[in-house]
């Protein structure tokens, strides 16, 4: 499919060509414009002045042949040929040369092709379309620069060739592709850093390596620490439910001058369906006094956790069990591990301050 770009009037979409077995070039119309046949005739007829090379006094010379232009058009499109033209004059030769080399000779006549007449094949823009982003740049055609980034963007780039377009991006002043490459590389890194243009990268350009891997030990820790902080909230969630259920009640549990809520009542407390269920089983496992229950265990954690965060100070205040206790066995100097606990209330106590999170299921459900 032939796809071409031409403006037609300050505010108005130009329209795209497409094959015809008729002439060659036909055009597909876009809404909006008054004058879509002149400009389709006037696109055909450039684009026909290219392809027969008509009257053409200078040649662009590729690594596999040339190619005749027209200087006029040429320096027009672009400054950089036309300080190439110039300098060709000044030699004085018959007919003006330009010399485009380090790419296939068939990526320079798409690239020639579209000064003419903003037109491209789609397969060819696909198939060159890296080294279509370096002649764009080198020789300052930004409006074929902004295509071939877009075509990227929508699904060109692959894990395959990000590491490839990555240090394109870099050398050709396309940040917003720059950033492009590195959100995919972050997100697929074990799979990118398995190909051989990551292997090649490593060879030939260590500090890109290097800080591509800043970059996923950052993610790692940035994930890590979102992690810890959902685990605090959770707590924290934990500690207002475990105070709910003492105090208030809910659905099945709760003190016993309170009348436990109705089943398919709301509860405002996020974590109190798990903490429920594992306070029932606290309440009657049998395997509790020996050790063996490490569902039970979780439960001790949290019931101390609570007394350390606990701020009353009257023993009949509080009506979570065993707060007391444990105040009273942390007044005495004999708990362990001291310096984890207080950590760990801190983190607990600052988690819900500062946390977007406003709601997010507890870590303890009834199965565990």
């Amino acid at each position: 499919m032939e796809t071409c770009i031409q403006s037609c009037g300050p505010a108005k979409p130009p329209p795209l060509l497409i094959l015809n077995h008729r002439n060659n070039y036909s055009s597909k119309r876009l809404t909006g414009c008054s004058c879509n046949g002149e400009v389709e005739s006037t696109r055909d007829l450039w684009d026909r002045i290219f392809t027969q090379g008509y009257c053409a006094d200078v040649m662009v010379h590729t690594n596999d042949g040339t190619i005749p232009a027209h200087a006029a058009i040429l320096g027009m499109a672009s400054p950089v040929m036309e300080g190439m033209l110039r300098c060709s004059k000044r030699r004085q030769r018959r007919r003006k040369t330009i010399s485009i080399r380090g790419v296939p000779h068939d990526a320079v006549r798409v690239f020639l092709r579209f000064l003419y007449s903003s037109c491209y094949e789609q397969e060819e823009m696909n198939h060159f379309i890296l080294h279509l982003v370096v002649l764009s740049h080198v020789f300052m055609v930004p409006s074929l620069k902004k295509l071939c980034v877009q075509a990227l963007e929508k699904g060109l780039l692959s894990v395959d060739n990000v590491v490839d377009v990555l240090q394109l991006s870099r050398l050709c002043d396309a940040p917003r592709l720059n950033v492009l490459c590195q959100g995919m590389i972050l997100k697929d890194f074990e799979v990118v850093s398995a190909t051989e243009g990551w292997k090649v990268l490593k060879q030939s350009n260590p500090m890109i390596e290097r800080e591509i891997i800043d970059l996923v030990e950052r993610k790692k820790e940035r994930q890590k620490k979102l992690e810890e902080q959902k685990i605090y909230l959770q707590l924290n969630q934990a500690m207002d439910a475990l105070v709910h259920i003492c105090r208030d009640g809910c659905r099945t549990i709760g003190p016993h001058d309170k009348v436990p809520r109705l089943v398919g009542d709301p509860c405002n407390y996020p974590a109190c369906k798990g903490l429920e269920a594992l306070v029932r089983h606290f309440a009657g496992c049998k395997r509790r006094v020996a050790g063996g229950c490490a569902r039970c265990k979780r439960m001790w954690q949290l019931l101390e956790l609570h007394s350390r965060i606990c701020v009353e100070t009257e023993k009949e205040c509080c009506k979570v069990p065993l707060c007391w206790h444990f105040k009273e066995k942390l007044e005495k100097g004999n708990k362990k591990d001291e310096q984890k606990w207080k950590l760990l209330v801190s983190k607990v106590v600052e988690a819900k301050s500062f946390s977007p999170l406003s709601s997010l299921p507890f870590m303890i459900s009834a199965s565990t």
